[in-house]
C-alpha cells in the first residue's frame, strides 16, 4: 500500500477513474479545456500534467508505475503525448497542459520541448535549457566545478577547437600528457558527447596493460577487455584520473534538491559481466548516502536545474566524486523509490500551480531520512571482521642468468635509463625490454656472421637470453625483467650463473646483466586461487552450507548465483573489503583471481587486479628489515655447517638442527639420516635426469613436444643444468642452499611435466629433495626460539601492527558516519540489512607466512609455558602445527572477529576471536598430512552410520545430528569450523607409480557451530548440512575411521581488554 493511498484512502477511486490517457490528434487544444471546468457538470478543476517524451521512456515500466501514483492524486491529471505528435506535429498543436515533464532522449526533438515551453507557459519539472549542457561531458564538469562539487582530476582533448593549445597530446608507454597535463596509467578517457558510451580505461604495462572497454549494456554485457593500450587518435576526448572503487559505483537519483535514492551495482569496468535478476533487471541494493554525499546531490539537482536527476558517484580514497550527470532518470525497480518519487512530485506541482487555480490543497507529509535499525542476533554471534594473510598458487620455478657483457650497446641502454646515477639498472617495461632484446638479436647475428669473434664466447649466455625475452610472444611486464650493475674493475665468477669466461679477462669496465625470469603464476595457480575465493565466501553471514563440488564444477552460490552472504555484502556496501598484495607479479595476479572468485566477477585479471588490489609495499607493509636478513643469514650458515657433515646424525647434531623440537622436522632427520648421503643421492638423481632431457631434445620423437606453460626442452635442460653444476662443487662440497631450488623444480616438473619427461625416478628424487627441504627451508628463519622469533618480527611487524589496527578499529567505529551502510528501509529481500563487515586480505609469500606461525606459536599469546602446557586444546594445536613440513601455496592464516551485540561493551564475552590455519594446497603425491588433532565434527554419513549401530551421546548429540560435540564434554568451547586446505582427488587409488598424476583441488567447505559448556554439549545453531550424501564423495574427502583428519586449525580466544587469557583450540575435518 503507497503513502498516497493511507493519505487519501482512494482504494475505490482506482477503479472509477481513468487511467493518465493519450489524447487524440482532435483533441488539439483542449487538452486540458474539461479538467478546469466547472462548466454545469459539477467537476473539480484538476492540474493537467503533460509527460513529453519519446514513447520508449514515456512508456516504460518505472514511468508508468510513478505516473499511476501520480493520478491518485485528486487534483492532478495525467496526459502523455503521443510520440507521432511530438516528432510530426508543430507545437502549436500540442495538447496545452499546465505543468511539463519533458527530457531528452535518443531522437527526441529538444529544440521544439522549448518552443512549446516558451508557447504555454506550463510550470516546467526539469529545465529543458540545461537538457543541453548535461550532453556535453566538458560542460558539465565545468559546471561540477563551479559549484565547488568533487570530480576526479581532469584534461579535455578538443581536437575540434582551432586553437591547438587545446589539442595538445603526448602518449607514452605508462602514461599520456594532454595539453600539459600528465595522466598515468590507469586513466579514464571519455568522449566529450554524454550520448557516446564508449568510455575506455587503460591499463598499466606493470599490470599486463590493454585496456577496458566500455559501452551501452548488450544483453548481459557492459564492457569487454581489449589488449589494446594506445589511446584513440580521432574525436575530442576527457581524459582523468581512475578512481579506485574497489569493483563498486553508486548511481544517485534526485527528486528535487531535499530527496536521493542511491543504488549500488557492481562497476561495468570490472569484468563487463551484468548481474541479473530474475526479471532481468540489472541487480543493484539501495545504499544510504553521507551527509556529505546528500549535499552534493542537492548541488547537482539546484546546479543543472533538475528535478529529477541521476547522476554517478564514486567512493574512492575516502572521498565521493560525480563523474557523470545523466539528467532525467528513475530507478528501476523500487516500489518504495516510486511512492516517494510520485508523492514529492505531486506535492511540488500542486504547492506551485494550487494557489493560482483556488485548488485547496495541504501541507504534505515530510519523507524522513530512514532510520538506521541495529539488527539483533540473539545468541548467534555476528561476525564482524576477517583478516587473512595468504601465500600465493602454484608458479613456475624462479630462475637467474647472469652474464659480463661489454659491448656498447648495452653502455648505451645503461645510461638511456639512468644506471650511471645509481650505478644500477632495473628494465620491466616492455618498452624496455624489447630493446634488450634487439640488442642480444643484433649481437647473435653478428657472431653469425662472424664479424665479431670476441662474442663468441657469449653466445650460449645471448642465445638464452633471446629465448627467455622471446617466450610467451609478447611482455606483460611482470613476469620477466633485466637488472645491470656497473663493475668498473670487472666482477669475479661466484656461481655457474655468471659467465664462466671471465676469469682471465682485463679488469676493464664492464656490465653484470641479470636476466630474472619464472616465478609466476601458473594458470593452476590461478585455479587454485580463484576456488580458493570461492570456497572463502562462506565464511560470511548466509554463505554457509548446501553448496558442494561435484567433480571440479562449482554448484551453488559458488557458481555465481546471487543469493545472501558475502555476494550480496560486497554489492550492497555493508561489505568493506581491501585487498593487499606485495609487488610480484604471481601475488598480485593471486590476489586478482581470488578476487575473481570470492566476487563471482568474469573476464582477464588485469581490470580486477586495477581495481581490487592495492599495493602493501607503499607503506612497507610486507616488506623484510634489513636487520632480520642479517640474522638469516647467520642462522643459514650455522645450519649449513651442520648439514655438511658425513655421518648418521647424532642426538647433538639433531638438538642443535632442531632446538625447538619441531615434529616434522625429527620425521625429516629419521629419514635423511645423514645428509652428505642423502645430498649424493639427489646429485645421482639429478645426473639421470639431466640425461633423460637431452636425449629428449635431440630425439626427433620428442624434441617438439609441449612442456607446461610454454617451456622448451632447451630452458628446462638450462633450468636443471644450472642446478647441477651450482649444488656441488669440484671439491664435492654441497651447496645447501639450492636445495629449495631443487625441491622447487622437481615438484614442478612432477606436478606439469611427468607425463612429457617420464622420468620414473622422478619421485625418489622428488622425496629425498623434499625431506632435505623439510629441514631447510624452516630452519633458514631462524633455529632456537629466540632466532625464529627476532627473524620473524623483523620480517612481519608492520603486517602484525596493521592486523591489530584492523580488529580495533570494528570495536572503534560505532558511531562513525562514515560507514557504507544498507538502507534498511528499501532492504526487501535483503536478511540482516544492519550487518556491516570489514575483510582485510593480505597476500604475500612463504616468508610472511612463516614468520606469521612463529608469532602465534612462541609469541606468548598464552600467560606462560606453564599454560600452554596445562591447556590440553593449545596443546594439540601447536602439535599440529609442529607436524605441518611445508607453507605450501595458497597457505592461510585467518583471524575472525565475532560480536555479540546483546553482551556489555566491557564485558570478555563481547568480542570472541579465532585464528585459523591450513597449510595449502597439496601439490604433488606422497604428500601425507599430520593427522589433525581435536574436537571435529562428524560428516552427517557418518553420523547416520554411528547412530545406527552406536547410541553414545557424546560421540552424537542426536539421531540427525551431523556434529560431533568432541572428546572432553567439559571444555568450553565456541568456534566456526572453515576447510579450506587443499586435499588429493585420485582418478584411481593412488600409488608410487608416476602414471598415478592427480589433479590439485580445494577442499569443499563444510560449517557448523556448537557450543560447548561444562558438564553437558548441546548443538547451539545448525548453520548447513555437511558436504554431501554421496558416499563416492566421503570416500576421498573423509575416511570410515574414527581418526580425525587433516585440516585448518583454530585457536579460538574470547577477547579480554587486556587481561590474560586461554585460547582454545579445535581442528575441523577435510
Amino acid at each position: 500500500m503507497s503513502y498516497t493511498e493511507l493519505e487519501h484512502g482512494y482504494q475505490g477511486l482506482r477503479k472509477t477513474r481513468p487511467a493518465f490517457y493519450l489524447p487524440h490528434s482532435n483533441d488539439g487544444q483542449k487538452g486540458s479545456d474539461s479538467d478546469t471546468d466547472d462548466g454545469g457538470t459539477g467537476a473539480t478543476k484538476q492540474v493537467v500534467v503533460g509527460i513529453c517524451a519519446m514513447a520508449k521512456k514515456s512508456q516504460s515500466k518505472p514511468m508508468r508505475e510513478i505516473l499511476m501514483r501520480l493520478q491518485e492524486f485528486q487534483y492532478i491529471r495525467i496526459l502523455v503525448f503521443p510520440e507521432e505528435t511530438i516528432v510530426s506535429k508543430p507545437v502549436e498543436e500540442w495538447p496545452i497542459v499546465d505543468c511539463l515533464i519533458s527530457f531528452h532522449s535518443k531522437g527526441f526533438p529538444l529544440e521544439k520541448a522549448l518552443q512549446y515551453a516558451n508557447l504555454r507557459h506550463p510550470y516546467v519539472i526539469n529545465n529543458l535549457h540545461m537538457q543541453y549542457d548535461i550532453q556535453d561531458r566538458r560542460k558539465v564538469y565545468a559546471i561540477l566545478e563551479s559549484q565547488g562539487i568533487e570530480i576526479p582530476r581532469y584534461a579535455v582533448l578538443d581536437r575540434d577547437s582551432p586553437d591547438p593549445k587545446h589539442h595538445e597530446l603526448i602518449e607514452s608507454e605508462d602514461h599520456v600528457e594532454v595539453n600539459g597535463v600528465v595522466f598515468n596509467k590507469p586513466f579514464v578517457e571519455k568522449p566529450v558527447s554524454a550520448e557516446d558510451h564508449n568510455i575506455y580505461i587503460y591499463y598499466p604495462t606493470s599490470a599486463g596493460g590493454g585496456s577496458q572497454r566500455l559501452f551501452r549494456k548488450i544483453g548481459s554485457r557492459s564492457s569487454v577487455y581489449s589488449p589494446e593500450s594506445r589511446v584513440r587518435k580521432t574525436g575530442s576526448f576527457i581524459y582523468e584520473d581512475f578512481m579506485p572503487t574497489d569493483g563498486t559505483d553508486v548511481k544517485v537519483y534526485t527528486v528535487g534538491p531535499d530527496y536521493a535514492h542511491a543504488e549500488a551495482r557492481k562497476s561495468p569496468a570490472l569484468d563487463g559481466k551484468v548481474e541479473r535478476d530474475s526479471e532481468g533487471k540489472e541487480i543493484r541494493y539501495p545504499v544510504i548516502l553521507s551527509n556529505a554525499e546528500k549535499l552534493i546531490s542537492r548541488k547537482v539537482c539546484l546546479a543543472f536545474k533538475q528535478t529529477v536527476c541521476g547522476f554517478d558517484l564514486l567512493r574512492a580514497n575516502g572521498k565521493s566524486f560525480v563523474c557523470d550527470v545523466n539528467g532525467f532518470s528513475f530507478v528501476k525497480n523500487s516500489n518504495k523509490y516510486y511512492d516517494d518519487c510520485a508523492k514529492i512530485l505531486g506535492n511540488m506541482i500542486l504547492r506551485e500551480l494550487a494557489p493560482t487555480l483556488h485548488i485547496p490543497w495541504s501541507v504534505p507529509f515530510q519523507l524522513d531520512d530512514p532510520p538506521i535499525v541495529p539488527t539483533t542476533f540473539g545468541k548467534m554471534m555476528e561476525l564482524r571482521c576477517v583478516v587473512a594473510v595468504i601465500r600465493h598458487g602454484d608458479r613456475t620455478p624462479k630462475q637467474k642468468m647472469k652474464v659480463e657483457v661489454r659491448h656498447p650497446k648495452f653502455f648505451e641502454i645503461f645510461e638511456k635509463y639512468g644506471g650511471k646515477t645509481d650505478g644500477a639498472v632495473k628494465l620491466k617495461r616492455p618498452k624496455q625490454l624489447q630493446e634488450v632484446l634487439d640488442i642480444a638479436r643484433f649481437l647473435l647475428n653478428e657472431i653469425e656472421q662472424r664479424s665479431a669473434p670476441e662474442l663468441a664466447e657469449k653466445q650460449t649466455k645471448l642465445e638464452q637470453l633471446k629465448s627467455v625475452l622471446e617466450m610467451y610472444g609478447h611482455f606483460s611486464g611482470i613476469n620477466r625483467k633485466v637488472q645491470m650493475k656497473y663493475q668498473p674493475k670487472g666482477r669475479p665468477k661466484s656461481s655457474s650463473s655468471d659467465d664462466g669466461e671471465n676469469q682471465n679477462s682485463p679488469a676493464d669496465p664492464s656490465l653484470v646483466l641479470i636476466v630474472k625470469w619464472g616465478g609466476e603464476l601458473t594458470p593452476a595457480g590461478r585455479i587454485q586461487a580463484e576456488e580458493l575465493g570461492r570456497i572463502f565466501r562462506c565464511m560470511y553471514p548466509g554463505g554457509q552450507g548446501r553448496h558442494y563440488y561435484v567433480g571440479l564444477a562449482p554448484i551453488g552460490e559458488y557458481a555465481g548465483t546471487q543469493g545472501l552472504g558475502l555476494l550480496r555484502l560486497h554489492s550492497t556496501y555493508r561489505h568493506d573489503l581491501k585487498i593487499y598484495a606485495s609487488d610480484e607479479g604471481r601475488v598480485q595476479m593471486t590476489a586478482a583471481a581470488f578476487a575473481k572468485g570470492l566476487l563471482a566477477l568474469e573476464g582477464e585479471l588485469t581490470p580486477i587486479l586495477v581495481q581490487m588490489v592495492k599495493s602493501a609495499n607503499t607503506n612497507g607493509l610486507l616488506d623484510n628489515d634489513n636487520e632480520a636478513s642479517k640474522y638469516q643469514d647467520i642462522a643459514k650458515a650455522r645450519l649449513h655447517s651442520l648439514m655438511q657433515q658425513d655421518r648418521d646424525f647424532t642426538a647433538e647434531d639433531r638438538t642443535a638442527i632442531n632446538p625447538c623440537n619441531s615434529i616434522s622436522i625429527n620425521m625429516a632427520l629419521d629419514f635423511v639420516k645423514n645428509p652428505v648421503r642423502c645430498c649424493e643421492r639427489v646429485q645421482q638423481l639429478i645426473h639421470k635426469l639431466m640425461a633423460i632431457v637431452r636425449l629428449k631434445k635431440d630425439d626427433p620423437k620428442t624434441r617438439d613436444a609441449t612442456l607446461y606453460h610454454g617451456e622448451t626442452w632447451e630452458l628446462m635442460g638450462r633450468r636443471w643444468g644450472k642446478i647441477e653444476k651450482d649444488f656441488c662443487s669440484k671439491n664435492n662440497v654441497f651447496d645447501i642452499s639450492k636445495i629449495p631450488d631443487i625441491y622447487d623444480c622437481i615438484k614442478y616438473d612432477l606436478q606439469h611435466n611427468q607425463h612429457t619427461l617420464q622420468f620414473d625416478q622422478a619421485e625418489d628424487l622428488y622425496i629425498n629433495s623434499k625431506y632435505l627441504a623439510d629441514i631447510v627451508i624452516p630452519q633458514e628463519y631462524g633455529m632456537t626460539m629466540m632466532e625464529k622469533l627476532t627473524i620473524s618480527q623483523g620480517i612481519c611487524t608492520p603486517l602484525l601492527k596493521k592486523i591489530r589496527a584492523d580488529l580495533q578499529r570494528n570495536i572503534e567505529e560505532a558511531g562513525e558516519e562514515n560507514v557504507n551502510r544498507l538502507n534498511p528501509r528499501y532492504s526487501h529481500g535483503v536478511s540482516s540489512p544492519g550487518r556491516h563487515v570489514r575483510t582485510r586480505l593480505y597476500f604475500t609469500s612463504e616468508s610472511h607466512l612463516h614468520s606469521l606461525l612463529t608469532v602465534l606459536r612462541f609469541g606468548g599469546l598464552l600467560s606462560s609455558q606453564e599454560d600452554a602446557s596445562k591447556d590440553e586444546q593449545w596443546r594439540r594445536a601447536m602439535e599440529y602445527v609442529s607436524m605441518v613440513s611445508e607453507i605450501n601455496y595458497m597457505s592461510q592464516v585467518v583471524i575472525l572477529l565475532y560480536e555479540d551485540p546483546t553482551k556489555d561493551p566491557c564485558s570478555e564475552e563481547r568480542f570472541h576471536v579465532e585464528l585459523h590455519f591450513s597449510p595449502g594446497v597439496n601439490c604433488c603425491v606422497q604428500k601425507n598430512l599430520p593427522p589433525g588433532p581435536g574436537f571435529r565434527p562428524h560428516s552427517r554419513n557418518d553420523v547416520r552410520n554411528k547412530s545406527s549401530s552406536d547410541n553414545s551421546p557424546t560421540d552424537s548429540p542426536g539421531p540427525s545430528s551431523p556434529y560431533r560435540c568432541g572428546e572432553r564434554e567439559n571444555t568450553p568451547f565456541l568456534y566456526l569450523s572453515l576447510f579450506l586446505s587443499g586435499v588429493h582427488h585420485y582418478d584411481r587409488p593412488p600409488t608410487l607409480s608416476h602414471q598415478h598424476l592427480l589433479r590439485t583441488k580445494l577442499a569443499p567447505p563444510q560449517l557448523s557451530l556448537t557450543d560447548m559448556e561444562p558438564g553437558k554439549c548441546r548443538k547451539k545453531e545448525k548453520l548447513g548440512p555437511g558436504l554431501s550424501n554421496s558416499r563416492d564423495d566421503l570416500e576421498y574427502l573423509t575416511p570410515l575411521s574414527e581418526e580425525p583428519l587433516p585440516g585448518r586449525v583454530r585457536l579460538n580466544r574470547a577477547w579480554s581488554g587486556g587481561r590474560g587469557t586461554v585460547w582454545r583450540v579445535g581442528v575441523p575435518t577435510i
